[in-house]
C-alpha cells in the first residue's frame, strides 16, 4: 500500500525527530558525509538554529501523516544545492522519490546540485528518477565513516 507523503514547514516539535534519524548508525553509514559527531544535541540544535535562519527552504517529510524526514535546498544562488533525510524505517518505500520530487515544485530554481555517497545506490537512484545527473566525482573524509570515501556530483539542469 502507498504510503501519502507530503510536505509542511518545519516546527519545534519536528527537531526531536530529526535528531533521532540524524543520530541513527547506519543511516549515517550510509550518508557517510555527516557532522563529526551526530550524537551532540547541542551542536544538531545550533546548526538547525542557523539553518532555520537562513535562506534555505526546508520542509518537513511527513509519510501518511507521520514526521519521517526532513528535505531543503540551501547554499549561495550559483550553488544551491539539495537534501534530505529520511528514517531508515521508511527507506525504500517511495518516501524519499516523493518528498524531493514535493521540494522540486516548491523550488523552481535551476540548476540544483546533489552529493551522494558512490555506494549509496539508494540515494543515487531517487536522486535520477528526480530527473538528476552525474555530472562529477570527488573523494573527501567522511566523518560517518572514519575514511576518505568517494562521492557523486549530481546536477538538475533548467
Amino acid at each position: 500500500m502507498a504510503l501519502s507523503v507530503a510536505l509542511r514547514e518545519v516546527l519545534d516539535s519536528d527537531l526531536p525527530h530529526f535528531f533521532r534519524h540524524m543520530s541513527d548508525p547506519e543511516s549515517n553509514r550510509m550518508a557517510a558525509f555527516t557532522c563529526e559527531d551526530p550524537t551532540d544535541r547541542a551542536s544538531f540544535d545550533a546548526h538547525w538554529a542557523r539553518i532555520r535562519a537562513s535562506d534555505a527552504v526546508i520542509r518537513t517529510v511527513l509519510a501518511d501523516g507521520l514526521v519521517v524526514g526532513h528535505t531543503a535546498v540551501y547554499g549561495p544562488p550559483e550553488e544551491r544545492e539539495v537534501t534530505y533525510v529520511i528514517d531508515r524505517a521508511y527507506w525504500g518505500r517511495g518516501v524519499a522519490t516523493a518528498a524531493l520530487g514535493a521540494l522540486l515544485e516548491l523550488v523552481p530554481t535551476r540548476p540544483l546540485h546533489a552529493r551522494a555517497a558512490a555506494d549509496n545506490a539508494g540515494s543515487i537512484r531517487v536522486l535520477e528518477k528526480c530527473g538528476f545527473t552525474v555530472t562529477g566525482k570527488d573523494r573527501g573524509f567522511a566523518h560517518a565513516r572514519g575514511a576518505q570515501t568517494d562521492e557523486l556530483l549530481l546536477t538538475l539542469a533548467g
